[in-house]
């Protein structure tokens, strides 16, 4: 396809997939990111349909002064900052998925989302590292981590990666490996899609056909009770097959809600066991002894834990942030109840903590850049970002959450967490920031990759 002169050299760029531009009837839809609440506005929006169109747009744009942002789906996209000189590289359209049974080995084209991949190998008796989010693009998950319902078994599914195809700023591509770029593949897997334009991913897959998995569900005004209980649950002993969440859920009075939940405010323990149900309903005993109002718990297709969460299946306007907590004392389950529980009138649709530990602390020297999280427990807190003032409100609110749990912070953040732009500093050690930062340099000195949070080249 060939385009009219309007940008410098724009007739040059000949993809077999489509690029739009601001004055394109198709602009306004093109822009948005899953996250309806993000104002993106680049320079040109690129659809690729193959890694060589990827390596035609970013010839294009190094010889034209700009830079390129890769996006799967948007979920990250509120971090990504201005798209001013920016090509918006959309890889929706690269949908290719292989699963390799006898290696357990899946391969999944830079566009392709998690629920295309977790299909075809449940058909197989395997499992993936995939999110909260069936929705979710594979490859951005991914190159910022990745925590999911095997998390503490099997640890951040950048740790997984087993091959990273990605077309780098001067318009090669490269297969990238342990023993091919090892520097970039260390790199890739926590550091972003700061290197380069990821086409394609290989990661493992794990031999799991059903777990022990659902919901408690108890009044919101039991939040300090039941926040209390799972605390001290999770700081038991629990074997690392099980991964759980304590929540506070409000949920909004919409058509898409189950009729016995709609417009009605819990506190929630949700979790995944990857063991036999007489083992989990054990694990269970000290939870369900506080008499859940409702308890959904069953033996379930390994495949069915990509809905557990109950994301929204649809793009939504939202405004989240989250952050690292290095313990959870009593004192802490009392600040988050205060700031959003029961009384608390907050605009919030879920506040959550994740329990972490196992193998997602394990720092591994095969491990990339993100090869573990030093803390016990995550947070994230998200709302409803329909208008400006909702938006204002639910970030307001957002903070006065981390505020309150400010004294119990770790050292980093992590970054499919994180909402607001920060650097590198923000999720690593010195010396991890400083080694991504030379990374950077040999591969993309002239800074022309925009991810959502940037790496700097060392100077």
């Amino acid at each position: 396809m060939t385009f009219p002169n309007r940008y410098p050299d724009l007739a040059q760029l000949r993809i077999a997939g489509e690029v739009v531009q601001p004055e394109d009837a198709y602009w306004g839809v093109a822009r948005l990111a899953w996250n309806l609440a993000v104002d993106q506005q680049p320079a040109l929006i690129a659809y690729p349909e193959s890694a060589n169109d990827v390596i035609e747009i970013v010839r294009y744009a190094r010889a034209n002064g700009m830079r390129v942002a890769a996006q799967g789906t948007g979920h990250g996209a509120v971090a990504l900052g201005s798209l001013v000189n920016t090509i918006l590289v959309k890889t929706s359209r690269m949908r290719g998925v292989e699963i390799q049974p006898k290696a357990r080995i899946a391969r999944a084209e830079a566009g392709v989302e998690w629920q295309e991949v977790v299909a075809p190998a449940a058909e197989h008796g395997l499992l993936a590292l995939h999110g909260s989010s069936p929705d979710v693009g594979v490859v951005g998950y991914t190159l910022g981590g990745g925590m999911g319902w095997l998390a503490r078994k099997h640890g951040l599914s950048a740790n997984s990666v087993t091959a990273v195809e990605i077309v780098t700023p001067d318009g090669v591509l490269r297969r990238v490996d342990r023993d091919n770029d090892p520097d970039l593949f260390w790199a890739l897997r926590g550091g972003g899609g700061n290197f380069g334009v990821v086409t394609a991913i290989e990661f493992r897959l794990y031999p799991y056909r059903e777990a022990y998995a659902g919901w408690l569900f108890w009044p919101i005004e039991r939040a300090g009770e039941v926040l209390h209980a799972w605390r001290r649950w999770t700081q038991a002993g629990l074997p690392e097959e099980i991964t759980s969440i304590g929540r506070i859920l409000q949920i909004p009075p919409i058509p898409d809600m189950p009729e016995r939940v709609r417009g009605k405010s819990f506190v929630v323990v949700e979790a995944a066991y990857m063991g036999d149900e007489q083992s989990g309903a054990e694990l269970l005993r000290p939870l369900r002894v506080l008499e859940p109002v409702m308890d959904t718990f069953a033996v379930v297709p390994a495949a069915a834990l990509a809905h557990l969460h109950q994301d929204p299946p649809h793009p939504v306007p939202g405004a989240g942030d989250g952050m690292l907590l290095r313990e959870l004392p009593v004192d802490a389950v009392e600040a988050l109840v205060k700031v959003a529980g029961p009384d608390a009138r907050s605009p919030l649709l879920s506040v959550e903590l994740r329990h972490l530990g196992g193998e997602l602390a394990a720092a591994r020297p095969e491990n990339g850049a993100l090869s573990s999280l030093d803390a016990e427990y995550a947070m994230y807190a998200v709302g409803m970002a329909g208008t400006a003032e909702d938006k204002l409100r639910v970030e307001q609110h957002v903070e006065r959450v981390q505020d309150a749990l400010a004294q119990w912070e770790a050292g980093t953040t992590y970054w499919n967490f994180t909402e607001k732009r920060v650097d590198e500093q923000a999720f690593f050690s010195r010396h991890t920031a400083q080694r991504l930062r030379r990374v950077k340099s040999t591969y993309d000195a002239s800074n022309v990759l925009q991810a959502n949070h940037e790496i700097a080249p060392a100077r």
